[in-house]
């Protein structure tokens, strides 16, 4: 059998000489990334507040929730919104493509942002919920005898201190996110993996392109691995820096980071 040799210029074109349609890819693995974990943010502070919330019906649907989302993997749930929620509403929920101004996104991308931001929110909850649980109860009960509602309370006095537990989590949580956007190539939104699924199938080279790509997952993590560790010490998440973990920590926490 004939080993073929390995194709170093191509190697050295994916990383420092990018065509458009990679720029283009590179762009949409991290907007789809930010826009689905803010999503997932949004989701998991709300099913949060249901899951502490004294009404029993609010709490079984946080449960339902995080039970689904958690329960099912990640790529049956893009398959399903992409393909499912438009046969089931009997309506368009996900359409052929998505103008907002200047800026068009495909129904299959803006399906993607859907299903990853979903799912991320089944998670988010359980790191919400766990720095609402940090913060002492008896501030909330202060903050209410002065005369402040729940939600005045919770914006000013429980939330603000929650932050510090729940930032470190969910920094790892947007680490993940940059690499799970590659599991929507399936339903054609061409990021980094897909722009380099393409270039294979056109070259049949597939140790340089999925190699050059994964040299760009890499920076991309490590890129946030920097930005997370300035926006800990800035919430000043330790009173220690010293408790604070080193950046190898960090790298090595992301390399081996991934959901139940």
């Amino acid at each position: 059998m004939t080993v073929a040799a390995f194709d170093w210029q191509i190697l050295w074109q994916r990383i420092f000489h990018v065509d458009h349609a990679f720029f283009e890819a590179l762009l949409a693995t991290i907007y789809i990334a930010v826009i689905a974990q803010v999503l997932g943010v949004v989701l998991g502070l709300a099913a949060a507040l249901m899951r502490v919330s004294r009404l029993r019906a609010f709490q079984l649907l946080s449960g339902i929730y995080v039970w689904i989302f958690r329960g099912t993997p990640v790529i049956v749930q893009i398959f399903f919104v992409y393909f499912g929620v438009n046969i089931l509403f009997g309506i368009t929920v996900i359409p052929n493509s998505l103008s907002l101004g200047a800026f068009t996104l495909s129904g299959a991308a803006f399906a993607g942002i859907l299903a990853l931001g979903i799912n991320e929110g089944a998670y988010m909850r359980e790191i919400i919920r766990a720095g609402i649980d940090s913060v002492d109860k008896g501030q909330l009960e202060a903050a209410r005898s002065v005369g402040m509602t729940y939600g005045l309370a919770m914006r000013r006095v429980v939330l603000p201190q929650a932050a510090r537990v729940i930032v470190p989590p969910l920094g790892n949580e947007f680490n993940n996110m940059l690499k799970t956007t590659s599991l929507l190539f399936f339903i054609g939104v061409v990021e980094l993996w897909g722009n380099a699924e393409i270039g294979y199938s056109q070259t049949f080279k597939p140790v340089e392109y999925f190699f050059a790509v994964a040299l760009w997952y890499l920076l991309l993590t490590t890129i946030w691995a920097f930005i997370q560790a300035h926006i800990e010490r800035r919430l000043a998440v330790s009173d220690r820096d010293e408790d604070l973990p080193t950046f190898g920590e960090r790298l090595r926490g992301a390399a081996f980071r991934g959901h139940d």
